[in-house]
């Protein structure tokens, strides 16, 4: 399997995560929480190849930049959160800078 789809796959993990533990409360919902815990060490399964075949710094700007651009949509369409204007300008930004480094990565 391509390291790329790899890296889509541990991001995809990472992401759901991510929304998981937020529906847990804080742990309150312990099966949202316990999910989110399979999702997160899952995704460690699919980062692992994915950085044996690309740089790592690459692989973890990438995972960690689209995370956190998912995220944040995440947190304002599903859970109504408010972003200002320079809040939405940095989180482009950041998908800006992991467009970026695939563009311009070899592998």
């Amino acid at each position: 399997m391509n390291a790329w789809i790899f890296l889509a796959c541990a991001i995809a993990l990472e992401v759901t995560g991510t929304f998981l533990l937020k529906l847990s409360n804080g742990f309150e919902k312990w099966h949202w929480g316990a999910l989110s815990i399979f999702c997160y060490s899952s995704c460690f399964w699919f980062l692992a190849p994915a950085m044996k075949a690309l740089p790592v710094g690459i692989v973890y700007a990438i995972w960690a930049g689209v995370g956190i651009v998912a995220a944040a949509a995440i947190g304002v369409f599903a859970f109504g959160e408010k972003l200002s204007a320079v809040q939405y300008l940095f989180v482009v930004m950041v998908l800006g800078g992991a467009i970026g480094l695939r563009a311009t990565t070899n592998a």
